[in-house]
């Protein structure tokens, strides 16, 4: 595993003890925690001060279940003040249990629903398309487990079909799907034209280079395995 040593990822762990509480669903926000911060830190084009910029790039957590390191990630890279961390769950926080767009700096959507995030992905990607807007991504950040959800499967094959090169989808891969796709995540996306590769959910610069790689036409999908939520 490389490149883990940077000031801010070092801040993450202690950022994310500051939230405290029941619910936390840990695992679901750890598993996250590496692949959203080389996107925040060296990929996305988006900060606190260009946030509502028309030409920023677009971050959609429908992986909205433990959203610890999300909140962790944002308060490092300025988005949230970390004094609001320790009020996480707390009834008049706005740093809920999912997060909400009307209340968090930084959010593009309310999530938490499993399976609503890459179809809201897809006709985010479809709207900047028809404004003529070609140099924002459409960054959508999904559980392995959302796949059990059909909404999934047809936002896979309608982005393929038109060739949806500015969105791209992480895949969080922690062996919590009930049904599995034969072959692989990673597979099923390109059995329907998307760009795909599966990486170590962990090495930094692994992470990177899957991010950045070229896709003309298609759009693009990292699956990035950690270790099972089981283990």
């Amino acid at each position: 595993m490389t490149n883990r040593t940077s000031s801010g990822y070092a801040e993450l762990p202690g950022l994310m003890a500051l939230m405290t509480g029941d619910e936390k669903h840990g695992p679901a926000a750890t598993s996250t925690l590496d692949a959203l911060w080389v996107l925040y830190d060296r990929v996305l084009r988006v900060t606190p001060a260009t946030a509502d910029d028309q030409d920023r790039d677009r971050f959609l957590l429908s992986k909205g279940h433990g959203p610890m390191a999300y909140y962790a990630v944002l308060a490092a890279k300025g988005f949230l003040d970390p004094a609001v961390l320790p009020s996480f769950g707390a009834y008049d926080s706005p740093l809920g249990h999912h997060p909400d767009r009307l209340l968090i700096p930084g959010v593009e959507i309310s999530s938490g629903s499993l399976g609503h995030g890459l179809p809201i992905g897809v006709g985010t990607a479809l709207g900047l398309r028809a404004q003529g807007l070609t140099e924002p991504a459409v960054w959508v950040l999904l559980g392995d487990a959302e796949f059990d959800e059909g909404s999934n499967h047809e936002a896979v094959a309608f982005a393929g079909a038109y060739g949806l090169d500015r969105l791209h989808a992480l895949v969080i891969d922690n062996s919590s799907a009930t049904l599995g796709w034969q072959g692989g995540i990673a597979a099923r996306f390109a059995a329907e034209g998307w760009s795909a590769e599966t990486v170590d959910g962990r090495d930094h610069d692994a992470l990177h280079t899957a991010y950045t790689a070229e896709h003309p036409g298609r759009p693009r999908v990292v699956v990035a395995r950690v270790e099972s939520k089981n283990a």
